[in-house]
């Protein structure tokens, strides 16, 4: 085998992950499984095509018959014959120097192929580099007049937390070893700051232990001091776990550790240490899933192949040549595609896994006691953990009238006490919702515990144009921002993570809806250009510069002081924004004349500033009179003003204008003009007409200045509305004394060193939304956003509603926490109330599966038909390119297994929580309302009911039901409105597999419910299983009854948007 072939096979080991057999998570595990089948593949399928393609050519190999003529040579000169003067060895000679070298050319196809697949794949992504030549690339170009282009334009962003949460490999013994991030410290301090960056160092609590079997180590993530490198720390960690593992018997079983896996640089390297740098050092990487991985390769292949392996010289050379050249470009394109289609089926399937729709795995409410029957109000009080969290979150243990057995009186006293149903049973929780008629119309707020590009993809079939105001504060992208979101993001990886999300928020956004973007210089520029992509150039409104930091961040040259909103509408020619309301007190201080509706403050109505000038608006220059006895002012008469100004000539008539000066100062009259303090003439600030118009309302007089001259007034009547400008300066806008220490007084000792002001947010969103609108936070940090909606509700008596989304663990320990608080009490000290005024509220708050519990729940088939593959070599190498993946994934319950529909209430996902994995209830209720945009009006109570035969129904089968605790059908309906007006009543039903009572039973629920599917009740009714209800055609591609396994599959993943 040759050096350049066994290159190229080391090369696809890597980029096929082949390289990482003793990983065991993830898309590893998976690959992992199929290593030995594809490696069967690649050996013996794949490259051997390359040698059968060169045989083709009909030529001898080229080494045996240089081997034939050495032997011929000897022969003949031991015999005495001059070998170079014989016809036989002419004639080899001649075949030798005519023939084509098979071996040189099979080992320059592989050189070729190395350096096309290699120039491309770096760390684990294929980087989308469109080679123009040596050194130069060529972007896609459609003639726009600026063009914004990055290197991941067409790449997703994946944060590296997504992969490494949980790290297992195998020791050659086959015990498995898990890394594992605690999350709480993770997610807290996931950040570079100025003063240091974060690293893994072992968990100080408890950094080792055995769970079932497998060994677990635990790691924070945290902030190290600058200058504390990643291999020192990886040296105290080794030590310590080398300590440990040595000197406990239950870990010395995994002493397999510490088995030697050298490199060349170092010797000694043991497999412990291999896995912690690559871990430690890969969580500091970005990973991104290619878009259109083979397209991209294929258009670079043809290029490659004509720009680096076919010369057009080699055309006009000998016929050999020409042969050669030909035979090299077929069998680098055939083998290039192959080997591309391969990589396509890998990257489409990881696309399709984040591209998927993720199922919601909790949905819980929490509601204020108001807006809770007072029947369940016993079951409220006898809930420990409900009344535990009350005292942590609202002290109510310092109320009067607490008491250590609460009673019902306590409850009705304090109606804003906020309940959260993750305290009470299915039970409680179902009896709770079912007394709401319109359900998601008295919900005020959703939360989402979700990465944001899962959330928005779930939730745009519901709020797709729904969305009035989009306000994010998403990561600066510098060391200074403490988010969970990693910073010291290339420019690049960060416009793609925002690409991505902007443009799935533009299909929420209403027609008159605007987004309001907030950040600082860093990413401003790529910030702009990326928005103007988006929304386009013409649909910015404004930037907003907002005096944030008073004392200055501490940089080299210049201590910024400032951040920006940059604000973008949908379309512009119907954004609709509002203006600012002034304070009581501000209107007294602004019209300080005047008192309640007649309040108003005098402005001259003499022009000053640019524009001043009676040149600038020759027609707003004229006298007025004054009657001082009288207190009368007067404007002259139409026919004197039109004398004033020629237009014909551009020059004003000074002569005829002293002449009226003279006829009305002898009639007692003063006569004034607009002049500056030099006496040159000036204009007014109003037309002749308006100015008619103010005399006679009387909203223009005259007054005597302090310098004794008269001038001409407006009287400016009170208006508490003003426009918002585009600098913001005030104290109100300082993120330290209203971010940071107002947080601090609702959530003392949280992780947030610099929340946005709650001011600024509700300046952004008063601008942004009325008093109805529905507003979208997808980085919603703090809960900063969601605080501000609710205030601006309380103060306005508005009806805003809000969407939050949050990906950090703080989401259970800030974000929820700090809504919770805001709706019991406006005021806040030391995480205590103050006022406890509160308001009426409720929110849902859901979380989601996330792209790592997708893939840790990916399960290989094994029922595939091996005989059947290897009997037909053409379908195995399609099977092998193509399918393979998606057809032995496809059951994996992360990628929707229907059979599993028999029971919708029993449906799981193995989910990791706080550090174990555990066998988690998916909540394919919730998920198929998102996946089918449903408005819900009512959820009724999961009923159970046995299922007697009875003579009641049509069939030979028919039964009655009869409502049973132990009943083995259950049944749960929802109803609500789809995005389209039409009206839907979806059905989830237990199974038994006897498709015939099953069936029964459904038509007996739909007897004793009266419902019918030919009637006009519902436009569309969904049930899951098979059935045999009558149906209608709706119209030609639906019919009336949906089966619900084919819609969820469907929405589950279809690409709309993507």
């Amino acid at each position: 085998m040759s050096d350049k072939l066994n290159k190229f096979k080391e090369l696809l080991r890597t980029i096929f992950e082949m390289d990482k057999a003793d990983l065991d998570f993830g898309i590893y595990r998976i690959m992992n499984q199929k290593r030995d089948e594809i490696n069967k593949f690649l050996d013996e399928d794949l490259l051997p095509q390359v040698k059968d393609e060169l045989s083709k050519l009909g030529s001898k190999d080229v080494e045996d018959k240089k081997k034939e003529l050495e032997k011929l040579k000897i022969t003949l000169e031991d015999a005495g014959v001059i070998a170079e003067e014989t016809p036989k060895y002419q004639t080899l000679k001649n075949e030798i120097e005519s023939s084509i070298d098979i071996a040189s050319l099979e080992n320059e196809i592989f050189s070729s192929l190395t350096n096309f697949f290699s120039r491309y794949y770096k760390e684990g992504d294929f980087i989308s580099k469109r080679r123009y030549k040596e050194g130069v690339y060529a972007i896609p170009y459609e003639g726009e007049e600026v063009k914004l282009h990055w290197a991941n334009a067409d790449q997703y962003y994946v944060k590296s937390s997504e992969n490494f949460r949980d790290y297992a490999f195998k020791l050659d013994d086959g015990k498995i070893v898990h890394f594992k991030v605690v999350e709480a410290s993770t997610e807290k301090d996931n950040n570079k700051t100025q003063d240091g960056e974060r690293r893994f160092v072992l968990n100080e609590e408890k950094f080792i232990d055995i769970i079932n079997g497998e060994l677990v180590i635990y790691f924070n993530f945290v902030i190290r001091p600058k200058g504390e490198k990643r291999e020192k720390i990886n040296e105290q960690t080794l030590k310590k776990l080398l300590e440990s593992i040595t000197a406990n018997s239950p870990y010395k079983e995994f002493i397999g550790l510490f088995v030697n896996r050298p490199t060349e640089k170092n010797k000694k390297r043991t497999l412990l240490e291999k896995h912690l740098n690559d871990y430690t050092a890969k969580n500091t990487f970005d990973y991104f899933i290619h878009k259109d991985l083979g397209g991209f390769l294929r258009r670079e292949l043809d290029f490659y192949i004509k720009n680096e392996v076919m010369f057009i010289d080699d055309i006009e050379e000998d016929e050999q040549k020409v042969i050669k050249s030909i035979s090299k470009v077929k069998v680098i394109k055939k083998i290039g595609n192959k080997i591309i289609k391969f990589l396509e089926q890998l990257e489409n399937f990881e696309k399709k896994l984040w591209e998927k729709k993720k199922f919601v795995i909790e949905t819980n409410y929490c509601i204020t006691l108001d807006k809770i029957d007072e029947k369940l109000y016993p079951e409220i009080i006898n809930n420990k953990e409900q009344i535990k969290e009350w005292k942590e979150l609202f002290a109510i243990d310092e109320l009067d009238g607490y008491s250590e057995e609460l009673n019902i009186d306590f409850l009705k006293k304090n109606p804003y006490l906020v309940l959260d149903t993750k305290f009470f049973d299915g039970g409680f929780n179902e009896k709770l919702l079912c007394d709401f008629e319109n359900l998601d119309e008295e919900i005020d707020g959703l939360l989402i515990h979700s990465d944001n590009f899962h959330a928005l993809n779930l939730l745009k079939e519901k709020y797709e144009q729904q969305v009035k105001c989009v306000y994010i504060d998403p990561p600066y992208n510098t060391n200074a921002s403490k988010i969970a979101y990693k910073n010291g993001y290339e420019h690049s990886s960060w416009i793609s993570l925002m690409e991505s999300r902007l443009n799935l928020a533009k299909e929420f956004m209403a027609q008159n809806g605007i987004i309001q973007v907030a950040i600082d210089d860093y990413e401003f520029r790529y910030l702009n250009l990326l928005m103007e992509s988006v929304f386009g150039r013409n649909n910015m409104i404004s930037n907003i510069g907002i005096f944030t930091n008073p004392k200055g961040r501490d940089q080299e040259f210049i201590a910024q002081a400032h951040d920006y909103t940059i604000m973008y509408g949908k379309d512009k020619r119907y954004s609709e924004t509002y203006n600012f309301e002034l304070s009581e007190e501000e209107m007294k201080a602004k019209y300080s004349k005047g008192e309640g509706q007649e309040s108003y403050r005098e402005l001259p109505l003499k022009r000053t500033g640019s524009g001043k000038w009676r040149e600038d608006r020759p027609y707003m220059f004229f006298p007025f009179l004054y009657d001082e006895k009288k207190d009368v002012t007067l404007i002259i008469p139409k026919e004197e003003y039109d004398k004033i100004y020629d237009k014909d000539t551009d020059s004003f008539d000074d002569v005829f204008l002293m002449e009226l000066k003279n006829k009305y100062e002898m009639k007692g009259f003063i006569f004034i003009l607009p002049t500056d303090s030099n006496g040159s003439y000036l204009r007014w600030r109003w037309g002749y007409e308006s100015c008619v118009k103010g005399i006679e309302n009387g909203s223009l007089f005259t007054k005597k200045t302090n310098a004794g001259k008269y001038n001409i007034y407006e009287k400016n009547m009170g208006d508490a509305y003003y426009t918002p400008k585009s600098l913001w300066i005030g104290e109100k806008y300082d993120a330290s004394s209203k971010g940071t220490n107002l947080l601090n007084s609702i959530i003392p000792n949280n992780p947030f060193d610099y929340p946005k002001s709650l001011y600024t947010v509700e300046d952004n969103l008063i601008i942004g939304s009325n008093d109805n609108s529905l507003v979208l936070d997808f980085f919603a940090g703090s809960g900063t956003t969601g605080h501000a909606v609710i205030n601006l509700n309380r103060e306005g008596k508005g009806k805003r509603k809000y969407i939050l989304v949050e990906m950090g663990e703080y989401f259970n320990t800030v974000t929820k926490p700090r809504i919770q608080k805001v709706i019991y009490s406006k005021d806040w000290k030391n995480g205590k109330p103050v006022s406890r005024e509160g308001s009426s509220h409720i929110f849902k708050y859901i979380k989601l599966e996330s792209y790592e519990d997708t893939l840790n729940n990916l399960l290989l088939r094994n029922d595939i038909d091996r005989l059947l593959l290897e009997s037909n070599k053409d379908f195995k190498e399609d099977y092998m390119l193509s399918y393979m993946l998606d057809v032995e994934t496809k059951g994996s319950n992360s990628l929707l297994n229907v059979d599993k529909f028999n029971n919708p209430f029993r449906y799981t996902l193995n989910i990791e929580r706080n550090l174990e994995t555990k066998k988690v209830n998916v909540d394919l209720v919730e998920t198929f309302n998102y996946l089918i945009g449903l408005k819900v009006n009512r959820i009724e109570k999961t009923q159970k009911f046995n299922a007697i035969s009875s003579n009641e129904g049509e069939g030979a089968n028919s039964v009655k039901l009869e409502q049973s605790k132990e009943g083995n059908y259950l049944f749960k309906e929802v109803e609500g409105y789809l995005p389209s007006g039409e009206k839907a009543l979806i059905i989830w039903r237990t199974l038994t597999g006897d498709s015939v009572k099953d069936n029964a039973a459904l038509d007996a629920y739909f007897l004793k419910k009266r419902y019918s599917t030919l009637d006009m009740e519902f436009d569309y009714i969904y049930v899951n299983g098979d059935n045999n209800l009558p149906n209608l055609k709706v119209n030609e591609d639906k019919w009336k009854v949906i089966l619900i396994e084919d819609e969820f599959h469907k929405r589950m993943f279809e690409e709309k948007g993507l």
